[in-house]
């Protein structure tokens, strides 16, 4: 809830300071321990491509296109 309020005075124009940015910030960090946080993500195409080989497994590709917050 606390990360709910300093968004809204972030939206209403009133702004953050250090200390609440620093608190918002915080709430909003995902677990270290999330699940998608185990898996060895490649950036590199081409080391996913050798890894993929190497290992006989498949690539998982993850492609958009327009900005992530809206809808193009």
């Amino acid at each position: 809830m606390h990360a709910f309020l300093l968004t809204l005075a972030l939206l209403a124009g009133d702004g953050l300071t250090e200390k609440e940015f620093d608190t918002l910030h915080a709430e909003l960090q995902p677990p270290a321990d999330a699940p998608w946080r185990t898996i060895p993500w490649k950036i590199s195409l081409l080391e996913a491509q050798a890894a993929s080989a190497r290992e006989g497994k498949p690539i998982f590709i993850w492609a958009m296109d327009g900005h992530p917050l809206g809808c193009t």
